[in-house]
């Protein structure tokens, strides 16, 4: 069962106990055992044309046969064998600090599996504070999680929109938030999720930061896993643990090295990235 479904159960259990007034409009769904998540009909969600440049980095759009795109390729298998082990249909994608490519590695992964794995993919801008997600696909003025948490008759779904032609859609942080806090540990944003997610093969989620934020920890009450990009030379080893201390329970799927050194064609995948080995 997916960490989202653990956290309704039990916000629904903590209303159903507690005799104080709740602290939003609406209760948590009640949800029951083996019911999936509701589907939403995606192709009533509107299109938009996806304008980048080379020089965004994102290279699973603008230069698909270069050596970016196949780390990206070879990183998208990882995770997809991994899911077969254990649950796992969402993920943040964080760093310890800021300007270390989350943003970067979060974009090229949904289009990879978009485009390579022919998944469907929910690509969210979850960093309320600094959204950087929707200028890096070249979308502005976009609507978002803050127009939906202020509009309280809407759907979430209604915010959707689809990256062009690709099986990849969209969920844009909106304006910029002063406490997203609030909004990622209400019962309503996790009930919002719920219904969109098994629309989905995978979500993914462009986080805040470890530090200075508390956001990460938020995300990783609702999401299957954390997905950790370091840059040499950023975030020190202290920084990173104390950051990795701050959330709950990661449950960190692997760490992405970004800007590595001396990379080469045979043995780049080695130091890009590391994905946890199976325990015997």
């Amino acid at each position: 069962m997916s960490r989202l479904c653990e956290a309704l159960r039990r916000m629904e259990a903590e209303r159903r106990t507690s005799h104080a007034a709740p602290p939003e409009p609406t209760g948590p769904m009640e949800l029951i055992d083996g019911v999936d998540a509701p589907q939403i009909d995606l192709r009533q969600v509107p299109s938009v044309r996806v304008a980048v440049s080379v020089e965004s980095r994102l290279a699973a759009l603008t230069d698909p046969q270069g050596l970016g795109a196949e780390k990206f390729r070879a990183l998208a298998t990882r995770l997809d064998h991994l899911r077969h082990r254990q649950e796992l249909r969402s993920f943040q994608v964080t760093s310890g600090l800021a300007h270390e490519g989350k943003t970067l590695v979060a974009a090229n992964l949904a289009v990879t599996f978009a485009q390579s794995l022919g998944t469907r993919v929910l690509l969210i801008e979850g960093d309320m504070h600094r959204p950087s997600l929707s200028p890096l696909l070249g979308l502005t003025k976009s609507k978002g999680i803050s127009h939906w948490w202020l509009t309280r008759d809407d759907e979430i779904s209604s915010y959707l929109t689809r990256l062009g032609h690709m099986p990849l859609w969209f969920l844009s942080a909106g304006s910029d938030c002063e406490q997203p806090s609030y909004i990622l540990q209400s019962a309503r944003f996790a009930e919002a999720l719920f219904k969109v997610m098994g629309s989905f093969d995978w979500i993914i989620v462009d986080s805040t930061p470890m530090l200075p934020f508390a956001d990460s920890n938020l995300w990783s009450r609702i999401l299957d896993g954390t997905l950790l990009v370091v840059r040499e030379g950023v975030a020190s080893g202290k920084a990173l643990k104390k950051g990795l201390e701050a959330i709950d329970n990661p449950n960190v799927l692997g760490v992405v090295l970004n800007d590595a050194p001396d990379i080469d064609h045979i043995n780049y995948e080695d130091q890009y990235y590391a994905l946890p080995k199976r325990r015997k």
